[in-house]
């Protein structure tokens, strides 16, 4: 028989679908700006469709952040998203 792997199930937090950790992106507020997990503190998922419909998301993480510098927030995001692509 198979064994069969479990990985950790994680909910996006704009839309709240459910999916494998490994296929969520993993961030967290540090200052009032959206930072990638760094091991240390509390964290949140985003799953890539999410991540594409930028302007539902926006407020909700802003929000989050209690950041109040929409521009600055917008682009640490893409930065993030950018990054995350090329790994």
């Amino acid at each position: 028989m198979a064994k069969k792997l479990n990985q950790p199930i994680r909910m996006c937090v704009s839309c709240r679908e459910r999916d494998t950790q490994d296929n969520l992106l993993r961030l967290q507020c540090i200052d009032g700006s959206i930072e990638i997990f760094k091991d240390i503190g509390r964290s949140f998922y985003l799953c890539e469709n999410c991540i594409f419909e930028e302007k539902k998301v926006l407020k909700a993480l802003m929000r989050q952040c209690k950041s109040g510098d929409k521009d600055k927030f917008t682009n640490k995001l893409k930065e993030i998203i950018a990054d995350d692509r090329k790994s």
